[in-house]
């Protein structure tokens, strides 16, 4: 399990940078707390941001749950693709958000894998 917590910690950290980002940006365009609007790049960065922590909650628990029905390894393995597709997904969003499919498309993916995997893993755990 302790790869799969090496790569949920990326993913914390990941999540921490794109945090960092919307603070960032909150000072260089202006954007007085608890306003969300006011400039399109900042709208972007905080939209990132936010589908971030919409997907990192389906993920964290998927991850681990996978890992211990199914194999940590393998989870693991899985688990990167999550960081890849939300490095890919922060890009594409913040250089045209009509490009932001790929990105988010390997996040869903990657969540839908690891929590089918769990549920099958706890079935085939239930069985006779």
């Amino acid at each position: 399990m302790e790869y799969t917590t090496i790569i949920v910690m990326l993913a914390l950290l990941q999540y921490m940078y794109f945090t960092v980002k919307v603070g960032a940006a909150r000072g260089k365009y202006d954007i007085k707390a608890p306003a969300c609007t006011g400039n399109d790049t900042f709208e972007r960065i905080f939209r990132i941001h936010q589908n971030t922590c919409e997907q990192i909650i389906i993920f964290i628990p998927a991850i681990y749950g996978f890992s211990y029905y199914i194999n940590p390894v393998a989870g693991s393995c899985i688990g990167i693709f999550y960081i890849i597709g939300r490095f890919a997904y922060y890009n594409a969003y913040l250089e045209d958000p009509a490009r932001r499919g790929p990105g988010m498309l390997m996040t869903f993916i990657t969540n839908g894998v690891l929590v089918l995997g769990t549920t099958i893993g706890v079935i085939i755990r239930l069985l006779p």
